[in-house]
């Protein structure tokens, strides 16, 4: 199981729009060129960021802007915002587990709790990471990058 790469494309359009938004504007082909990503693909995740009142999207010229500073965005805004699991699970359970078997019959019982601890960990995480921090490692690479 994988979460949807949505994420981490929408984590890289931050970095994107960051580091470069004061010297071009930037476009979905612009992210598409960075990320290697079809321009369409990149287009629904600026939508989806935009709906959940992230970023701004100019239309007709183009140009994309953060919403409000680095530090009040965190991996969790950005997770929900990009739909990475349905319905708010991060588990899909499988479907009709056999009533005749005693496993069976008893497995949401037996995982149901211990899978909501999983995903409350995982989202516990992502809350505690920020765009500042991505902003801060940027800037280390580029200037690593530079000597």
């Amino acid at each position: 199981m994988q979460i949807s790469s949505r994420f981490t494309l929408a984590v890289h359009i931050f970095a994107c729009i960051d580091t470069f938004g004061s010297e071009c504007k930037v476009t979905s082909d612009f992210l598409a060129g960075s990320t290697n990503v079809n321009p369409v693909i990149i287009r629904k995740i600026l939508g989806q960021l935009k709906g959940a009142g992230l970023i701004e999207v100019a239309r007709g010229t183009g140009g994309t802007t953060v919403t409000k500073p680095l530090s009040e965005i965190s991996f969790l805004d950005i997770y929900n915002a990009v739909e990475c699991v349905e319905n708010g699970e991060l588990f899909h359970f499988h479907e009709n587990p056999s009533t005749n078997c005693p496993v069976g019959r008893n497995i949401h019982h037996i995982l149901d709790d211990k899978l909501l601890r999983v995903q409350s960990a995982l989202e516990r995480e992502l809350a505690s990471i920020t765009l500042a921090d991505i902003k801060r490692d940027t800037e280390k690479y580029l200037r690593e990058e530079s000597r």
